[in-house]
């Protein structure tokens, strides 16, 4: 295992995680810092993947082992053993099955502006939210589609403001929320 920065040299910090649960190690010469969002020193990160889990169940498109990953952002997936990623072209080798962990679960509500039903999905920093299933991202040209109906959900419930019953602190230019 490489201890020193390809970038510039200096030996590498030890391995952190943060506060989404990421793990990564950052060259010596350099820091993050949290008010300005922004690296200073060097700025070389190595992010650190868990290693995939071996699952007892076998491909269904080829018949080779199934390995549980999670990718860089937190997302999970069962995959085939025998898939790969060619970094160079972008693309799939091997076989190309996966199954996608965090799937967004289908409610029986209906979508209070079009309708349709409503989906509960989670973020990958798990904050979770009810959207239109009619809503989709287009990741190429960085465009929404669909209803763009989305509600924020927490431990106490779907969030929304308070009916204009709700108490007033003296300003109604600033009412308080209570979340």
């Amino acid at each position: 295992m490489n201890t020193n920065c390809p970038t510039c040299g200096s030996p590498l910090k030890p391995e952190e995680t943060t506060a989404t649960g990421k793990k990564l190690q950052r060259c010596s010469a350099g820091s993050w810092n949290p008010q300005t969002k922004q690296a200073e020193g060097c700025a070389y990160v190595k992010w650190i993947q868990d290693a995939p889990e071996n699952l007892d169940e076998k491909c269904p498109k080829c018949g080779s082992h199934l390995i549980m990953q999670t990718t860089r952002t937190g997302k999970k997936m069962k995959k085939c053993s025998a898939g790969g990623w060619d970094k160079a072209e972008k693309k799939a080798t091997g076989c190309a099955y996966v199954d996608w962990m965090d799937k967004p679960m289908v409610l029986e509500e209906a979508c209070p502006d079009c309708g349709e039903k409503l989906v509960l999905q989670k973020t990958a920093s798990g904050k979770q939210l009810k959207k239109c299933s009619t809503a989709k991202w287009d990741p190429k040209t960085k465009t929404a589609s669909g209803c763009t109906y989305i509600q924020w959900v927490n431990d106490k419930g779907p969030r929304t403001a308070p009916s204009a019953a709700a108490k007033s602190n003296g300003d109604e230019t600033a009412p308080e929320y209570e979340f």
